[in-house]
């Protein structure tokens, strides 16, 4: 089977994922936001997970996972501000950027030399975050990276793209010690359980400990908007299957590459689900981006 629209299917799922996460909770607090949003793919990955061989796990993959998940969930907590406070089209694709940290991390750490094709790459993913930001009204250069500064959200996604090309390594090793499609079904278990766990089930047993209401808003809101949660949830199953699917015919480099045009697909859903402006600016400001993200990735 061609690895392409698999691919492509993992970014549109991840951008369909965000828009309804953002369409019907944004009313909620980034924490609520969260825990819906990793609780989502729960039903959906849990049956497959009881029913797969499970593979022998060793004391890295625990190891790992224990780094790994609270770095997930904070970056997650601020992937849902980021969308909550800025447009879709100005916040997603700043997630372009986790490849460019990556090159730079392992240059900085490692000692690891940044080629020409690399180079170009980040000026690419650069260039595109500098036009998503540019303003016709605006003089010079310094006053736009204000403008992009100013933006929460895109601050914030910028900080979460950094916490990722972390998580992205500790994935990586977390699957060589078990198993990709294990992997999938089992982490995004976890991660939905833990994230309950700590900002629905703890705070509501508190909040009981001292006669307050023990109500969780996000509970509450699932309760009025089941159909999001499992969209949500198919949406993000989706994108997991699809992801291990892809990565499992090509390269992950290519893979990841392909992956990231979810901020093209992020800022068509801005203008047709929340009427955002400047769509074209936009749409060739990601897409500068993603090619960027190609030019990290794809080596000869």
């Amino acid at each position: 089977m061609n690895w392409l629209p698999l691919a492509l299917l993992t970014a549109f799922s991840t951008a369909t994922t965000d828009v309804v996460i953002k369409a019907r909770f944004a009313h909620l607090s980034p924490q609520d936001m969260m825990a819906i949003r990793a609780a989502a793919p729960v039903p959906f990955l849990l049956l497959p997970l009881m029913f797969m061989p499970w593979p022998k796990l060793t004391l890295a993959f625990w190891e790992t996972l224990s780094i790994l998940l609270p770095l997930e969930i904070f970056a997650l907590f601020f992937y849902m501000k980021a969308i909550k406070t800025s447009p879709l089209s100005l916040s997603v694709p700043f997630l372009a950027f986790t490849p460019a940290f990556t090159v730079l991390t392992g240059w900085l750490i490692l000692g690891e030399r940044i080629n020409l094709r690399g180079m170009v790459g980040i000026l690419f993913t650069v260039a595109g975050a500098y036009l998503l930001h540019f303003r016709s009204n605006t003089p010079g250069v310094l006053q736009t990276l204000r403008i992009a500064i100013k933006d929460g959200g895109s601050r914030l996604m910028f900080f979460v793209s950094a916490v990722y090309s972390v998580t992205s390594v500790l994935g990586k090793k977390a699957v060589s010690e078990s198993g990709p499609f294990f992997f999938a079904c089992f982490y995004f278990v976890i991660l939905g359980l833990a994230t309950i766990m700590i900002f629905c089930v703890i705070p509501g047993v508190f909040r009981w400990c001292l006669r307050g209401r023990p109500r969780c808003r996000a509970a509450s809101a699932i309760m009025g908007g089941w159909r999001a949660l499992i969209a949500a949830g198919f949406s993000q199953s989706v994108m997991v299957v699809s992801h291990m699917w892809a990565i499992h015919l090509v390269a992950a480099a290519y893979m990841i590459a392909v992956k990231r045009t979810s901020a093209i697909f992020s800022v068509l859903y801005g203008r047709f689900v929340f009427s955002e402006d400047e769509t074209l600016k936009r749409l060739i400001g990601a897409g500068l981006m993603t090619l960027g993200v190609a030019l990290i990735m794809i080596t000869d």
